[in-house]
């Protein structure tokens, strides 16, 4: 499965090294990444993919969770179809 990933927060050190090492553990691939500092915000956007039969969507959102509130972002993850249909109209 494809998902979009989404991260924003204020930025401090560490973020994109946290949220990298939970998709590692969570046999995540990051396909694509952007990342950009507005003002004092972080922002992030990655394309992802996983193997959807071993998680699925809802698990690895739930297990973001901590990776959140550590970090004090907030995480969004889309299906890629989901997103693509969104905003395809």
């Amino acid at each position: 499965m494809k998902i979009i990933l989404t991260v924003t927060g204020i930025d401090h050190e560490g973020i994109i090294a946290a949220v990298t090492t939970k998709l590692t553990e969570r046999h995540v691939n990051v396909l694509d990444v952007s990342q950009t500092i507005m003002g004092e915000y972080f922002t992030m956007i990655m394309h992802c993919s996983f193997d959807d039969t071993e998680q699925n969507l809802i698990d690895l959102q739930e297990s973001m969770t901590a990776v959140e509130h550590a970090q004090k972002v907030q995480i969004r993850i889309q299906a890629e179809t989901i997103f693509k249909a969104m905003h395809s109209i």
